[in-house]
């Protein structure tokens, strides 16, 4: 190979005439022997600046001219060929010239990319028509992922080409429109992700399957994806066709988790109405034992009203989760609507995510006492460790401090040695017989009546009684002067709208909680 045949940019003069479509110097050249496979720096030879640059006249001369048998197939260092270069240029009549050389149509690149593929990418619609025409494939995968040429066209929203792709004619294959990539994706999938409409209905119409699961793990389907992407109008298009199995079945993913994942109020709003469960199944795919765990995994709290309105199930640990994210004001409301206490299996990972919450404990643990919660609980070395002695002095308010178990009294003794507890005066005396009689009561109201002041109110009760049990007096004299507030209320009556929507806001808080 002569090098000293090209030019400073490494484009031989054969090339350049190529490139510029100049047939009579092209000709001249290859008259005087210059040579046809001189490549430049990126591999391109005279061939294929003919075939990108539709210098179709050009082609067939070097095409006549060949050196050998396989100059027509040379790729330069991307790996095209020239009947590569021609479909991704749009270069109709070089393609045709190629075919009639006997080119197959169905060559593919180093990236497994064939010419029908380039020119759907391209956008070249009648490249693709007369590919097809002439015998290119458009069944299998037509690159390295997988992708046939109807995944890039519902990608990138080719409605007239997959209409050419999807054209039912006798002499003519159609594409597989149900075809998966490597990872098992369909058009459809590629459609409703991008949020292509009129490939969407173009694709149902011509058969595609919305219930055929689009990826390695069976679960994920169209719908996941428009719920994901936050595509509405597709979202109405699948639901009612979508087989109901994805929403509870355990191993699938209901696209309730799919809308909260992408932060989709709107596609939640619109599941939950079309009667997908606020419950779901539990997801180990996403590490989240239900669509609220997600919603705190995902920080997405403008998405709690959605499920609460839709009558969601609420577990103890979510009101660890609020504890967790510092969402005080959605704590106290999950209390107020009856999320239930944390269970003796959520009260470990409940705990952990209360320490987190420590430094804030006003405005959470009277609330939580109040409920009902043992404070026994709590009272375990690292948390009293943790706690300063007015919190500490609190809890002990809501306990007979003089049945402790023994494992608690001997952490409160090593407490008061290492760090010089004072406990209040009244500590060290039995407790009085109001105190017990208190707690019995307490006891046996349970959790769910002591939620409701109201219910307190209304027992036949003189009010100095009802304080005694609402713990009035210690929230006046000691760390919740909220509490006590909230309290009043429940006396007074229901807020004012205008104090009730001031009270929902709560800074860093966009879960448009009720007032406290």
């Amino acid at each position: 190979m002569d090098f000293t045949e090209a030019y400073s940019d490494r484009c031989s003069a054969v090339g350049l005439a190529a490139r510029e479509g100049n047939a009579k110097v092209l000709q001249k050249l290859i008259g005087q022997g210059y040579s046809l496979d001189v490549p430049d720096n990126r591999g391109w030879m005279p061939i294929h600046e003919a075939a990108a640059h539709n210098s179709s006249k050009c082609l067939r001369l070097l095409i006549n001219a060949a050196p050998s048998d396989d100059y027509i197939l040379s790729k330069t260092f991307e790996g095209m060929s020239a009947l590569h270069l021609s479909a991704h240029c749009g270069s109709l009549e070089c393609v045709g010239v190629l075919l009639e050389a006997g080119v197959d149509p169905d060559q593919v690149t180093t990236e497994s990319n064939t010419a029908l593929f380039l020119a759907v990418e391209n956008g070249h619609v009648d490249v693709v028509r007369f590919l097809i025409q002439n015998g290119a494939s458009v069944e299998g995968s037509h690159s390295w992922s997988g992708w046939n040429s109807l995944h890039q066209a519902a990608f990138q929203q080719h409605i007239e080409i997959m209409k050419i792709l999807l054209e039912k004619r006798a002499d003519i294959e159609c594409a597989d429109i149900n075809c998966q990539a490597k990872d098992r994706a369909t058009p459809l999938l590629i459609a409703a992700q991008e949020g292509h409409a009129k490939c969407v209905e173009l694709l149902l119409s011509e058969g595609a399957d919305p219930n055929l699961y689009c990826n390695e793990d069976n679960w994920q389907l169209p719908i996941h994806a428009a719920a994901e992407m936050g595509h509405k109008n597709i979202l109405e298009l699948l639901i009612p066709i979508t087989n109901r199995i994805c929403d509870k079945e355990k191993n699938k993913v209901s696209p309730v988790y799919s809308a909260i994942y992408g932060g989709n109020k709107e596609c939640l709003e619109m599941l939950l109405q079309e009667g997908y469960s606020p419950d779901a199944q539990e997801c180990p795919t996403f590490s989240c034992r239900s669509p609220m765990c997600m919603i705190f995994q995902r920080k997405f709290f403008n998405l709690v009203d959605a499920l609460l309105n839709h009558g969601i199930t609420l577990c103890g640990i979510n009101l660890g989760y609020c504890l967790y994210h510092d969402k005080f004001t959605l704590f106290r409301r999950l209390l107020k609507i009856g999320c239930p206490l944390p269970s003796p299996e959520e009260l470990p990972e409940f705990l952990s995510c209360a320490i987190k919450a420590l430094g804030m404990h006003k405005e959470w643990l009277p609330y939580l006492l109040l409920a009902g919660f043992n404070p026994v609980n709590l009272l375990y070395r690292f948390w009293i460790h943790s706690v300063s002695e007015d919190t500490l002095n609190f809890i002990l308010e809501f306990t007979n401090w003089k049945r402790l178990p023994p494992a608690v009294e001997e952490d409160l003794v090593h407490y008061k040695e290492k760090f010089s507890w004072t406990p209040k005066s009244h500590f060290v005396d039995i407790p009085s017989l109001s105190h017990l009689c208190r707690l019995e009561i307490r006891s046996i109201l349970g959790t769910e009546r002591l939620r409701s002041d109201r219910f307190i109110r209304a027992l036949p009760l003189p009010v100095c009684l009802q304080d005694d049990l609402l713990y009035l007096n210690l929230l006046r004299a000691s760390t919740a002067p909220e509490a006590e507030e909230n309290l009043r209320h429940s006396e007074e009556g229901p807020p004012s709208a205008a104090a009730s929507s001031a009270d929902h806001t709560e800074k860093g808080d966009t879960s448009n909680s009720p007032a406290r």
